[in-house]
Formats: structure tokens, C-alpha cells, sequence
């Protein structure tokens, strides 16, 4: 359902500069907090990999357990209330740096500035918070952000609701292994030197990829002029530092 007009769940004109900005190269972001003389720009724009999501239905939500006294258990992931054309899709990631001097050392400042899952090849005219299966729009107030997920690992994911157990049961694996004293490495595949995880479940022939994710984000639906859904997004590096777009 296009909710993009209704100002409970529209993205407010800072949150759309920020969206359609982060993922052209060279363009500035803002400036560092500590040093507004140094800007932040978008520096690379990548496929990441192919996210295969046959049921329609997507989960973009952490993939590890949560804690419960002494159980573990893969917590239910949030579905988002829109679907998809069962398919696969590409994920996209950008990166911004923001160099800076620490302790005598040049450092990049480099930042995972946004990732998007591309459903439409077309342009995204405008922004609006994803609700989740379950969320109540007429208990959602504009400007609110609290609809979302959450997480404290600073992870997040793109998967398939159908196949979530499957997907995310590496984690909840490494998770009792730790707890039992056995580390063992994940089954899942790095992807840019672990700045991305890939699990692959070939019974259902879906996908789930990680990405970087603060405490609360956001998830965005990018949609066409015709109402149509484009993208998938969330904005990682939203509140890194200080912007000033151009409205």
C-alpha cells in the first residue's frame, strides 16, 4: 500500500536529501562534528551481492538471538508489511570518508553511509517509513521514528521471512557456542572483508545478508512518481555528522 502521502510515515525533506544523496559518488553529506571544515563524501557506490527472496516477504531486522535468562532462541524478524516480487535483488552499499589525525597517524574516516535493496531499476521520487506486519499506522505520529528495528549488535539484515530460522541460525549457533566456552567461526561467508555477511538456506533457495546498523534504524521505501516500490533502504550512517543540505 503507497502511504507516501500521508505524513505519519513520509520521510521529512532532510531524510529524503540524505536517501537520494547517499548513493551518488562525490557528493558531500556534511562535515565531520569535531571539524566542519572537513567534508564528507560519498566515495564508492557497490553492489554488494544478490539477495534472493523468493516468498515476497522481507525481514530486515538483526540477525542474532536475543537473550532470555538462560535460553537463546532466534527471535521472530521483522517482516515488512510491504511485499515484493519473489525474486532475487540487488544489495547496494555506500561508503563516505571523512579524513582525520589521530595520535600522529591519517586515517580515512571511512563509513558505511547507506545499503538498499534495489527492486525497480526505476528512480525513487520519494521516501517513506516502512511498517512493519503488525505495526498500526493510526498509532504512528509524524516525525516519529521509533517504528523500526533495533538492535545491539550493530548489525542488520536482509532476508527472507519464510526461511528467517534457517538464515539466521549461524548466529544463534555462534551465539550458544560462545556461551558454552566453543567459539567457532560462523557458517556464513564474508563478503568485503566481513564488513557484510552471507548465509545461503538452498532448501527454501533464499538469502540473508548483514550489514552495519546502529541501536534503531529506520527502514525506508523508496518509491516511483507512479506510487510503484523501487528500494529498500536503511541509512546507517544518517547520524554521523553534522549536514547541510541544500533545501
Amino acid at each position: 500500500m503507497d502511504l507516501a502521502a500521508d505524513a505519519r510515515v513520509a520521510a521529512e525533506p532532510e531524510e529524503n536529501w540524505y536517501l537520494d544523496t547517499a548513493f551518488t559518488p562525490g557528493a558531500m553529506l556534511g562535515t565531520r562534528h569535531d571539524d566542519p571544515s572537513v567534508p564528507v563524501r560519498v566515495v564508492e557506490v557497490r553492489e554488494v551481492t544478490t539477495i534472493r527472496i523468493p516468498s515476497g516477504r522481507l525481514v530486515v531486522d538483526a540477525p542474532w538471538p536475543d537473550e532470555d535468562g538462560i535460553d537463546l532462541r532466534t527471535r521472530t524478524g521483522r517482516e515488512l508489511a510491504e511485499r515484493i516480487p519473489p525474486g532475487a535483488y540487488r544489495m547496494e552499499a555506500a561508503w563516505t570518508e571523512a579524513p582525520y589525525d589521530f595520535m600522529g597517524e591519517r586515517f580515512d574516516g571511512r563509513e558505511l553511509a547507506a545499503v538498499r535493496l534495489l527492486v525497480a531499476e526505476t528512480p525513487v521520487a520519494r521516501w517513506e517509513m516502512a511498517l512493519g506486519v503488525g505495526d498500526d499506522i493510526e498509532r504512528v505520529r509524524p516525525g516519529d521514528r521509533r517504528i523500526g528495528f533495533r538492535t545491539e549488535t550493530g548489525t542488520g539484515g536482509f532476508g527472507d521471512a519464510v526461511a528467517w530460522p534457517a538464515l539466521t541460525a549461524p548466529f544463534l549457533e555462534f551465539w550458544q557456542g560462545a556461551r558454552a566456552g566453543n567459539r567457532q567461526p560462523r557458517r556464513t561467508e564474508d563478503l568485503f572483508g566481513g564488513a557484510f555477511e552471507l548465509v545461503q538456506d538452498e532448501e527454501h533457495g533464499a538469502d540473508l545478508v548483514t550489514f552495519g546498523a546502529e541501536g534503531d534504524d529506520v527502514v525506508w521505501l523508496g518509491r516511483t512518481e507512479a506510487g510503484e516500490l523501487a528500494s529498500v533502504a536503511v541509512a546507517s550512517g544518517y547520524h554521523l555528522f553534522s549536514r547541510e543540505p541544500p533545501f
